[in-house]
């Protein structure tokens, strides 16, 4: 059986269904930062589809996609050179080329007068930028003292999109993880190198690595992003700390393992959650009725249950294999799937730009 949910819901995510876009929202001047890169592409496609109110489109990367042509609304759009003086005039900036350009660019956005809406890791943990996944916790996105949101990790926010209705009902207490990683991850270049060497092993030629450590192709690789001294990869750190800092819930215990898997779009989860409150499964499906961009996909005895697939270039997190551990007191299985570049990057960024679109 599959449920589906409308895009806003209800019950315990009511608050997100006061901040839907209006028609009559004043149009805004945006600028894209990175726009020619993997998400700064579905950053444009998600704004076309939504019909965001753009009074005007600049489009900013590095001085080698300068001049491109980029195509929005049946129009076409140079791509710029990003400086120091991109931002005049400009009410909302969506940054999506890496933490160093961030650190850079970002604040110099902010003083130039537009927020920012930021999707590198550059500003997850700062006490004074909020970290927001809309269908969680909007009212985040209204207190933004640096004039500056992040916009959470492609794997914390699929795994949250699955345990936040169930967080409502029974109270969320321990994460226990295993992610499985798209090279869409890495961008385009992740997405490239994949794609070589699966044709370089049947045509019989050399692999070549430059984006991974290890050959990817028919392989998966257990280290995304560089190790700490705990034994934790920071992919791993980042699934425990913006938890708490989504959820508000600065004691819950999270591990997680993260893996790279030879596979273009769409990241999985397998989570066994740990509760507060007494859980079972019929409570957890009624959990997930009518909340947005969250559906059940859970008929396991009819064959059903989400793959990375059904969820490519799509809008929705899928949750299937739901069921009781047997190993965890008070815990329940899933396995959940979502697209790494839409609601995991670029949708979650646009959804955030509505909230704020909404109010200023």
């Amino acid at each position: 059986m599959v449920y589906t949910s409308a895009l806003y819901g209800q019950s315990g995510m009511a608050r997100f269904s006061a901040y839907k876009i209006s028609p009559k929202m004043k149009e805004l001047n945006i600028a894209i930062v990175g726009a020619t890169g993997a998400v700064g592409v579905e950053i444009l496609s998600c704004l076309e589809t939504r019909r965001f109110p753009v009074a005007s489109l600049k489009l900013l990367a590095s001085a080698r996609s300068s001049g491109k042509q980029v195509n929005f609304h049946g129009r076409m759009y140079p791509v710029e050179e990003l400086t120091e003086n991109s931002f005049g005039q400009i009410d909302l900036a969506l940054f999506s080329a890496g933490s160093g350009i961030s650190r850079r660019f970002a604040p110099i956005a902010a003083a130039a007068g537009c927020v920012v809406v930021d999707n590198s890791s550059a500003f997850r943990q700062d006490p004074d930028v909020p970290l927001v996944v809309p269908e969680i916790n909007p009212e985040a996105a209204l207190s933004r003292p640096r004039r500056i949101i992040a916009n959470p990790n492609c794997t914390t926010i699929i795994t949250l999109m699955a345990l936040y209705p169930l967080h409502l009902e029974f109270g969320l207490k321990t994460i226990i993880a295993s992610s499985y990683q798209a090279v869409s991850g890495s961008g385009q270049h992740g997405i490239a190198e994949l794609e070589g060497q699966v044709r370089a092993l049947v045509d019989g030629h050399p692999i070549k690595t430059s984006v991974y450590p290890r050959q990817i192709a028919f392989n998966v690789l257990p280290q995304i992003d560089a190790f700490t001294d705990n034994g934790y990869t920071k992919e791993e750190l980042k699934m425990l700390h913006e938890s708490r800092k989504i959820l508000g819930l600065p004691a819950l215990s999270v591990t997680c393992t993260c893996v790279r898997v030879p596979v273009y779009r769409s990241h999985s989860v397998s989570v066994i959650a740990q509760f507060e409150r007494p859980a079972d499964v019929l409570g957890a499906r009624r959990a997930y009725e009518g909340k947005p961009g969250v559906a059940l996909m859970d008929s396991p005895e009819h064959g059903i249950w989400p793959t990375p697939l059904d969820s490519t270039n799509g809008d929705t997190c899928y949750v299937g294999r739901l069921r009781k551990d047997i190993a965890v007191d008070n815990a329940l299985n899933l396995w959940v799937v979502g697209d790494q570049l839409r609601k995991g990057a670029a949708l979650n960024a646009v959804q955030i730009a509505e909230l704020i679109a909404h109010r200023l």
